[in-house]
């Protein structure tokens, strides 16, 4: 092959996403192949020694989402096995070190990155004695998580779990400045190379500034101080990715790395900024595999984000689709806040758009920090009830979902928990199976 030879750029990514589509639609606009690795077409096999990689691609840039599936070893695992066979953006080892907080903070930290302090223990007790290293206020994560989901706020005096679900969690340094509106600065950064930056603020009512929580966006690309700069560009090394968006906070003594991703999304970034870093991603790949790209071409389709349907989707197939799991009326179900566990009954409510537990269950598991104030109107009622709604963990049929749930006392009615379609829309409910054998008769009223 020439250096002037078209190469197949494979992006791996099971999921459907703008990211996605716009990084296959840059390669494509760059003059080369591209296949798209997903369910539909994807396929490895070993006979007499040799392996053979379907479709074949040149190079693969890994796009696979794993902080939010519930066993992200299973994709993780799949995305190693690819590596050894195709050079790989983004590589799995580095993949596993940014997911998990832990392992990007300690990671950060042998490579002098500053980061904010942190504490994991494998039991609660020893949780729970470091707490008081952590000031008045502290963040208590889930070691994997996304979006925002399993990051609370907790008071000195709030008992914390070492596992949120089947999760470990740790306590993290608050990281603030006084009488500031509350954000952080995300820098995408491909190859060693900053390509844009926004500022990211929290919405009202929450001080999280994840974008898909609300928070609002602005260009901070030509604002970024040096020292901001120099830390995106260590820690994306330190943590060995190809291309991420690393976040970094200021306080009043400086900035420090939060975390490293390396699927961050575009669309906030494009929003801010107007740059996407899709074709920048494509110009890697493809110089990976030994192709060649114009670089003003390259400038030109960042003005653009592209998520069009690219050439590369695979054609559905025409199988049957797989039916949900069942759940009934009622269920037993687990739900894991910042302080424990409880298996509790709860009814399937397909009425209600929010899942809403008991105040009193709500302060037994550590469920919150109160998040925002949510009006809720019941089904007979013609006027609207304000409620609190915090982040809960909930376990159904081996399954765990982290949803914003209301909280009112239901002290009154029959069940503690209802669960609403942020929940059922998973599963098909069977209003005829009931895991309560001496539940009353007559439906509690509908809310």
């Amino acid at each position: 092959m020439t250096t002037s030879d078209p190469v197949t750029v494979g992006v791996l990514s099971l999921h459907v996403s703008k990211e996605t589509k716009a990084i296959l639609n840059a390669v494509e606009a760059l003059g080369h192949d591209t296949e798209w690795l997903r369910t539909e077409n994807t396929s490895v096999s070993v006979s007499d020694g040799s392996v053979v990689l379907e479709p074949s691609v040149d190079v693969i840039a890994n796009r696979m989402l794993l902080s939010n599936t519930e066993q992200p070893a299973e994709d993780l695992g799949l995305a190693n096995t690819f590596a050894q066979l195709v050079p790989t953006l983004n590589e799995p080892a580095s993949v596993l070190t940014a997911i998990h907080k832990l392992s990007t903070a300690t990671t950060l930290a042998a490579n002098d990155v500053r980061t904010p302090d942190v504490t994991l223990a494998l039991n609660s007790e020893q949780l729970n004695a470091a707490r008081g290293r952590y000031g008045d206020e502290a963040v208590y994560k889930t070691a994997i998580g996304t979006h925002g989901g399993g990051t609370w706020k907790v008071g000195r005096n709030d008992p914390v779990n070492a596992k949120v679900g089947n999760r470990y969690a740790f306590l993290q340094e608050l990281v603030d400045r006084e009488d500031v509106r509350h954000r952080d600065v995300r820098v995408y950064v491909v190859d060693g190379e900053i390509i844009s930056a926004m500022y990211r603020y929290a919405p009202d009512n929450d001080w999280r500034t994840n974008v898909a929580l609300g928070g609002s966006v602005e260009n901070a690309t030509e604002d970024l101080p040096a020292e901001v700069e120099d830390l995106a560009r260590r820690a994306a090394e330190a943590v060995d990715l190809d291309y991420a968006g690393v976040d970094l906070v200021e306080s009043d003594e400086g900035w420090f790395v939060l975390e490293v991703n390396p699927t961050a999304g575009f669309k906030g970034l494009y929003e801010a900024t107007h740059v996407s870093p899709a074709p920048h991603i494509a110009k890697l790949a493809i110089e990976r595999a030994g192709g060649e790209v114009d670089d003003e071409r390259v400038e030109e389709l960042s003005a653009v984000l592209d998520d069009s349907q690219p050439i590369a989707q695979p054609v559905q197939t025409t199988k049957p689709q797989e039916e949900p799991a069942i759940i009934g009326y009622t269920e037993e179900i687990v739900l894991s806040g910042t302080s424990g566990s409880k298996t509790t009954l709860a009814k399937s409510d397909t009425g209600a758009t929010r899942t809403s537990i008991d105040t009193a269950l709500a302060a037994d598991i550590g469920a919150g920090p109160i998040k925002s104030i949510t009006r809720i109107r019941s089904g007979s009622s013609k006027t609207a009830k304000s409620r609190p709604v915090v982040d809960v963990v909930v376990g159904v049929g081996g399954n765990q979902h982290t949803v914003t749930a209301s909280v009112e006392d239901r002290n009154h009615m029959d069940y503690p928990v209802l669960l609403g379609r942020d929940i059922l829309e998973n599963y098909r409910v069977d209003v005829s199976r009931r895991t309560d054998r001496d539940a009353p008769d007559t439906p509690e009223e509908e809310e």
